[in-house]
């Protein structure tokens, strides 16, 4: 007979069910932006990272423990070679009902079509700024042209949802959210502002210096739009205003002035099989030394999921005005 607890939902000390797993398939990216990496990175050797079989393995080992979204990111996820075979097995997991992606543009002008015959329903695609000169100057190596057709590819595709995902840097390009969402009304595509989150030490601006509050976003764009809150939610931890006479949502991701923690849904597994309890904090629990000590036992590696669930902490520690305290880069981390 098998035990009905490693079936019931993951739930943590604090009551939260968490049924949305965020998956970063690999550390590396294509481009090298400047609040998510050094310039000068050092990435995992291909023997720490987990095989797209460990992934796929863990994801339904999730599906069957009740998560319903799965979220993969990187890194840039299509950088990491076969990730669209990984892409259909998990559009196949029975229990499943969203399987999205967040990338940053550069590979969808010839991807997008497969991505979305894989079964990926929604995508979120960085997009920081439509000045080309500044792009390059973000993202360190980015071309916006190839993003921007990336852009009309996925849109052209028919995903169900395509978000822009904008991180908002003080004098860097606060000054262009006003432009980002005309675009977006214009695309009719939703796009979210992100407050920076201190993540890993970078050496190309002081965080604390640079930092734009969601309130102050939101204020630029009502001397433009009239926003209007809407209480429907994506599972993630974004607050929605919708653009009136358009088909455009704002939202607004705020780590350090809108502390969300409270609603947290969601656990990410990192590259190279560490499950991470929260993004704040190095709170985790290997799941590649599970998968690869007992390969195929999936009640062992349910039982050290729902294990997990009790050391999820209640909240995250960011503060903006000190040195990072989390040492991995976001592009580490999973998104």
């Amino acid at each position: 007979m098998s035990d009905s607890r490693l079936t019931s939902p993951l739930i943590d000390r604090f009551g939260r069910v968490v049924n949305y797993l965020r998956v970063s398939v690999t550390d590396r990216c294509d481009f090298r932006c400047v609040y998510c990496m050094s310039e000068t990175m050092q990435f995992l050797p291909r023997a720490h990272i987990l095989t797209l079989e460990e992934i796929q393995f863990i994801c339904q080992t999730f599906v069957e423990l009740g998560v319903t979204k799965i979220r993969i990111t990187g890194g840039e996820p299509l950088v990491r070679q076969g990730v669209l075979g990984l892409l259909q097995e998990l559009g196949r997991l029975p229990g499943l009902n969203e399987l999205v992606m967040t990338t940053n543009g550069s590979r969808l002008a010839q991807m997008a079509d497969q991505i979305k015959a894989a079964g990926v329903k929604r995508l979120n695609i960085s997009l920081d700024t439509l000045d080309a000169a500044k792009f390059k100057a973000i993202t360190r190596t980015g071309d916006i042209e190839q993003v921007l057709m990336g852009i009309n590819a996925a849109r052209t595709a028919g995903f169900n949802k395509i978000k822009l995902n904008a991180v908002i840097l003080k004098n860097r390009n606060h000054h262009e959210v006003t432009d980002l969402v005309q675009f977006a009304v214009d695309k009719e595509l939703d796009i979210s502002f992100i407050e920076e989150m201190p993540l890993g030490v970078i050496d190309e601006h002081q965080r604390s210096e640079c930092y734009y509050p969601s309130h102050l976003i939101k204020s630029d764009l009502q001397n433009r739009f009239e926003l209007n809150a809407v209480t429907d939610s994506t599972g993630g931890p974004s607050s929605y205003f919708k653009v009136q006479d358009s088909h455009t949502r704002v939202g607004f991701i705020s780590p350090h002035s809108a502390n969300f923690c409270s609603t947290c849904n969601r656990v990410r597994l990192t590259a190279e099989g560490r499950l991470l309890l929260c993004l704040g904090n190095e709170d985790s629990v290997d799941l590649k030394a599970v998968v690869r000590a007992y390969p195929g036992d999936m009640d062992r590696l349910k039982q050290t999921i729902i294990a997990a669930m009790q050391i999820k902490p209640e909240k995250h520690t960011f503060n903006i005005h000190e040195q990072a305290i989390i040492m991995r880069h976001m592009s580490a981390t999973g998104g």
